[in-house]
């Protein structure tokens, strides 16, 4: 199989040349950057692309950026992304992405040799290979988003307020509503988020928490350090 690399670690990039020439498989190009990768996709025509996640110049999203571009301008062309750690948000990115063979692995398995060839080989017949550790999380996202999906559109609109740190009599104020309404929907809350009661009060700032995954954003000050009841 033709195979294009772009990895900025020299040593990794060098080894899995090695590794992948010793299996018969031909690497046509070994980018440190995605600078040059448009190009050198176009020019050398591989079957399969292999790249990190995060490359220069800003080691962020460089990698996966580049990978979903390629999913738009050459659909067909077989991915494998390699991270450090499991980049949950990059990872469902990739995998709502339309297009071609799929592989995102975490670094650790290319040192298990015959896992990681045993995975490109899957690839290149058309399998979507996902690690165990990328699968566990997705489904742990998707556990903690239909636990939201269980709340009503109030109880919602009280969890956001929550969230930015808003006391009850706030929330009542804002909703105009008592403060019995505000408790009434809270105990709701708490019970189908799954949060029991418990010695340390804890329970808002776990459903601020829950919130705020589920939507992103910062931690109010006052979240974190634990809002009026």
């Amino acid at each position: 199989m033709r195979i294009l690399i772009c990895e900025d670690s020299v040593l990794l990039r060098e080894g899995l040349v090695r590794l992948l020439e010793d299996a018969g498989h031909e690497v046509v190009a070994a980018l440190p950057d995605t600078s040059g990768l448009t190009e050198a996709v176009a020019t050398t025509d591989p079957e399969l692309c292999i790249l990190d996640v995060r490359l220069p110049p800003t080691f962020t999203d460089e990698g996966i950026r580049a990978a979903l571009g390629m999913r738009a301008t050459h659909p067909s062309l077989a991915l494998l992304v390699l991270s450090q750690y499991v980049e949950e948000r990059y990872a469902s990115d990739l995998i709502a992405a339309q297009g071609g063979p799929l592989g995102y692995l975490l670094k650790d398995r290319v040192a298990d040799v015959a896992e990681f060839l045993g995975s490109v080989q899957r690839i290149a017949e058309g399998a979507t290979v996902l690690d165990p550790e990328v699968v566990a999380q997705l489904l742990t996202r998707r556990n903690r988003d239909d636990r939201m999906l269980r709340l009503t559109e109030r109880e919602r609109t009280v969890l956001a307020l929550i969230a930015e740190g808003k006391s009850n009599q706030a929330i009542a104020g804002l909703l105009f509503v008592s403060e019995a309404s505000v408790e009434k929907h809270i105990t709701s809350i708490f019970q189908k988020l799954g949060f029991e009661q418990d010695e340390s009060g804890n329970r808002r700032v776990l459903a601020a928490l829950a919130h705020i995954e589920n939507t992103g954003g910062p931690i109010p000050p006052s979240t974190q350090n634990g809002a009026a009841r």
